[in-house]
Formats: structure tokens, C-alpha cells, sequence
């Protein structure tokens, strides 16, 4: 996939978590550092590996390569993947056997949706296929008809609407269900790659999907250190320390939008109404968990500022960010305590929670 500079720089600053340790400026083979990317969900997945050697770290871009390709056809529902497949029979009103590798990404979705009060809710697929964010840099895209949209919210797909025995078979009430994993695989699938790196005895890494990370270890003798992205600037607002075994994730509205007559549309739907939420600026939560911490930024977007705490309560998640709609920065006393700002705006307020 060839890139401009100034789109290589556009991809850059896209990220709303950016790793900022001095490793970006000053690779060496002294220190055994070694990058590599790949092109997976929708986005560039970044890999690097500390304190390993050569053969190592190429056996490991190897195997991590084949993984995310497999996770990347599987688990898409807009390949011909085993996911697609089972999207088919479930709208068919078939029952469906289960494949192996998709069996947690729904019983762990399951639970997810139901400690965030649906606001994690990827059984709204055929509502994401109509808003068709994929094309938001068409000239002519807009927003689909309000019938439509209405019809969909009518169906009220959710994953309760889905069953699932012993023997992993999937039965569905409602076929207006149609399961999109967008805001919960890739957290999952980096997980599995995390754990995929330490069995093959590599313990400093950072795996970057888009902004997007988990990291194991430290680089050298001080932990990673990643920048979080001012939402409305494409400059650093704050940086974190992010510890062994930590996942920070993020939803953003600036990463896919448009504006139509004058109004701005962005990728991050409330499965409530049907359209694009328009409480929140962008999310950030640290945890232990990046398949959690993925569903629970987004989930915590969509509940907004009012809701956000009650929601990050349920799901178990401390470490929060929530930029408001006028800019305002409310976070947890627990991400208080972890970050620290390099670009506030003046005109921002702090708001601090409760602890969770």
C-alpha cells in the first residue's frame, strides 16, 4: 500500500493514542528494537518488539502476519469469512454451528453488552452497512433515509435476541441481527497477539492497531510512554505511562466523519437512535483487558457525559477520559493520578468523578 509523505502524515496524526517513547525517533540495532506493520482491520497495525534478536523478532512479524490475515477474513462481516457466513444463516433464520475462534468474540460480547446497557451493541450491523462510513471521503456521501434508519431501531437487534448452547450453536429471534465485532475485535485479536509474543519468549512490545494499544514489559530501563491526541487538533494533548500488561483504547469522533449541510457525522452510532452520538469528543480507558477496554471506549462514547460513569462502573473500568461535546475533560481520579497534559486548551475545564 503506497502513501504520499503528506498521507503517511495524515495517518500519523490520526492516531488518538501515539506512542511518544524516544524509540520513534532513534530505532538502533544497539538497543534490539525492531518494527513492523501490518494492514489489518480497516488499519495499520504497528508492532514493535524490545530486547530481542533478529531471528526472533522476523519469526514473530512472520507468525503475527498470518494471525492478523486469518483474523482480518474471519472475523470481517464484509469478506466471505466464517463470520459473513454465519451473518447469512442467522438473517435466514438458520441455526448456526459456531466456529471455534468466533465462539469468545460472541460469549464475551454477550456479557459486555449486557454490563453496558447495549451500548456496546454489535448486533446493529445492518445499521452500520446503511450509514456506509466506509465511503466518508466520497464527495457525494450523506446520510441514509430517516425511514430506513427508523425501521432498523424498530427491530431493536441486540445480542439477547441470540442463543447459544453447550454445543455452540447459535439460534437468533430476531433476524434483523446481524453481528459486527468492529468496536470489540480488534482489541480481542491483539490480545491473542500479545499472548502469541510470550510464548514465543518476547516480554517488551507494543502493539499499536491504529492507536489503539497494548504493550508487555518496558522499553529498556523506563516504561512505554504514549501520547493521547487532542481531538479537535492534530497535536498531543497528554501522555501516559502505560504499565506492564495495560491496553489503552480509545473512540474518537474525528477518525470517520463528514459534513452534510453544514452538520458533522461521524462513525461511533447510538444503537438507541440510530444515529451518530453527539455527546462526546472522543473517550479514553486504560485496562488490563484490551477486548474490554475496545468495547468500553466506544460504549462509554455512546452513554456520553452524563451516563459514562454509571456504564465504566458496570464494566469494571477505573481509568477514564471523557472529552464533552464543549471540551470539557472528565476523567476518574484513578486517570487523574496517570496522566499528564502537554497541550490543555485554556478554555478546558476538568471535571473529576467519583472513583469507581
Amino acid at each position: 500500500m503506497h502513501r504520499t509523505a503528506s498521507q503517511a502524515i495524515n495517518h500519523f496524526l490520526s492516531f488518538f493514542l501515539i506512542v511518544v517513547s524516544a524509540f520513534l525517533g532513534s530505532c538502533t540495532q544497539s538497543a534490539r528494537q525492531y518494527d513492523y506493520s501490518i494492514l489489518a482491520f480497516g488499519t495499520l497495525i504497528d508492532i514493535t518488539l524490545y530486547g530481542v534478536e533478529k531471528k526472533q523478532a522476523e519469526n514473530a512479524f512472520e507468525i503475527l502476519q498470518q494471525d492478523f490475515d486469518r483474523y482480518h477474513q474471519e472475523w470481517s462481516p464484509w469478506t466471505n469469512g466464517d463470520l459473513a457466513q454465519l451473518n447469512e444463516k442467522l438473517q435466514q433464520g438458520i441455526d448456526v454451528p459456531v466456529p471455534g475462534h468466533l465462539v469468545p468474540l460472541i460469549r464475551e460480547s454477550m456479557v459486555l453488552s449486557q454490563q453496558s446497557d447495549n451500548y456496546y451493541n454489535p448486533a446493529i450491523g445492518k445499521l452500520i452497512n446503511l450509514w456506509q462510513f466506509h465511503k466518508y471521503q466520497d464527495e457525494n456521501i450523506r446520510p441514509p433515509d430517516s425511514k430506513q434508519i427508523q425501521a432498523l431501531i424498530n427491530s431493536n437487534p441486540r445480542l439477547t435476541d441470540l442463543h447459544i448452547n453447550q454445543q455452540n450453536i447459535l439460534h437468533t429471534d430476531n433476524q434483523e441481527v446481524s453481528l459486527n465485532f468492529g468496536a470489540f475485535a480488534k482489541g480481542y485479536a491483539i490480545t491473542l497477539s500479545i499472548q502469541r509474543l510470550q510464548t514465543l519468549n518476547i516480554h517488551n512490545a507494543v502493539i499499536n492497531a491504529g492507536g489503539d494499544l497494548s504493550v508487555i514489559g518496558q522499553h529498556g530501563d523506563r516504561p512505554w510512554n504514549i501520547g493521547i491526541r487532542d481531538p479537535r487538533q492534530n497535536s498531543i494533548l497528554a501522555s501516559v505511562e502505560v504499565q506492564n500488561n495495560e491496553s489503552v483504547f480509545t473512540s474518537g469522533d474525528y477518525e470517520r466523519f463528514y459534513i452534510y449541510q453544514g452538520k458533522r457525522y461521524h462513525h461511533i452510532l447510538d444503537p438507541r437512535t440510530g444515529y451518530p452520538t453527539q455527546d462526546a469528543q472522543s473517550v479514553t480507558v486504560i485496562h488490563q483487558n484490551a477486548g474490554r477496554a475496545d468495547a468500553a471506549a466506544t460504549a462509554l462514547f455512546v452513554a456520553g457525559s452524563k451516563d459514562w460513569q454509571d456504564i465504566a462502573r458496570n464494566m469494571g473500568i477505573q481509568l477514564v477520559m471523557l472529552i464533552d461535546a464543549e471540551g470539557n475533560i472528565q476523567m476518574t481520579p484513578a486517570m487523574e493520578k496517570r496522566i499528564k497534559f502537554l497541550n490543555k486548551s485554556p478554555a478546558s475545564h476538568i471535571i473529576l468523578s467519583e472513583e469507581l
